[in-house]
């Protein structure tokens, strides 16, 4: 859950400009990637070259491992990697691990037919869970379960076995008890699972539009069950992969997207959680899926 993204990635605009990592770094050398003094501050200093990391898809080689200072005073230490950039930190008991990067683990030719059964599937999971047409969710679940079977006998990045699993068999147990908010979750969150792994096949354009969907699904739901932190969490999501779909989009798409955005803020504002449910559902279907 997002729970706060003040100062996040800020830089040049209200101060002096900043540097995720230099092109050719040096031991000892030292970059700010967050730089608005009062506000946020990130300092970098390279600790160590040519380290040999475990990447999605086996070894990458020429990592480097930075200590990074906040503006607490506090330290960290921070694995970038060509070809990703920011590749692993942990702190205080928090982990940020890349489990994906595009073009860098982009795969030649289509989508599996396997992904493609498992995205249908978790789609009419959702849409059974929310009339209610239990029997109609449970063949769609096994339907999923079967096509995630079978697309692990390829390849798989193996940060992203874990949530698909995971969502699967929170999937199948909410349906099992018929319980309708959870199974309408969980049937979002192995569709957003299963894009995840499309993302290796297809345009990351296209992957965001339908995270776009999803998401605003997502918000429907919490809405719907009154879940005010959830709802603004998704609402927070939805703002970033508006401004990455932003060029795709047509301008009378975006005008609608930015008012129902607007709109659906200033709902949870205002404790309107109805209101915010029909909005967010609205949402789910301005962007056209291809």
């Amino acid at each position: 859950m997002i729970g706060d993204t003040a100062g996040t990635w800020h830089a040049g605009k209200e101060g002096p400009a900043a540097m995720i990592m230099p092109a050719h770094p040096q031991v000892g050398g030292v970059n700010r990637s967050e730089n608005i003094p009062g506000l946020v501050f990130e300092e970098v200093t390279t600790k160590q070259l040519g380290l040999n990391l475990h990447g999605p898809r086996g070894p990458v080689a020429g990592g480097m491992l930075g200590s990074e200072l906040h503006d607490d005073g506090t330290r960290e230490d921070k694995v970038f990697a060509p070809g990703y950039g920011e590749f692993r930190s942990a702190a205080g008991g928090d982990l940020e691990a890349m489990a994906l990067a595009v073009p860098t683990d982009g795969r030649p030719g289509p989508v599996p037919a396997e992904l493609t059964r498992l995205l249908a599937a978790a789609d009419r999971a959702y849409l059974a869970a929310t009339e209610r047409r239990w029997r109609a969710a449970a063949r769609a679940t096994r339907r999923a379960a079967a096509a995630w079977h079978a697309h692990q006998t390829a390849a798989v990045p193996p940060r992203l076995v874990a949530p698909l699993t995971q969502a699967l068999a929170r999937l199948t147990h909410a349906v099992d008890h018929r319980r309708r908010t959870p199974a309408r979750a969980a049937a979002i969150a192995t569709a957003q699972a299963a894009l995840d792994l499309e993302l290796q096949y297809r345009p990351p354009a296209d992957i965001d539009g339908e995270r776009f969907a999803l998401w605003a699904r997502r918000a429907a739901v919490d809405a719907a069950a009154r879940n005010t932190a959830g709802a603004y969490s998704d609402i927070s999501a939805l703002e970033w992969i508006r401004d990455r779909i932003m060029r795709a989009l047509d301008p009378v798409t975006l005008s609608r997207i930015d008012a129902a955005l607007t709109d659906l803020r200033s709902q949870v504002d205002d404790g309107k959680l109805k209101p915010a449910a029909r909005t967010a559902h609205a949402l789910s279907r301005a962007v056209t899926r291809p």
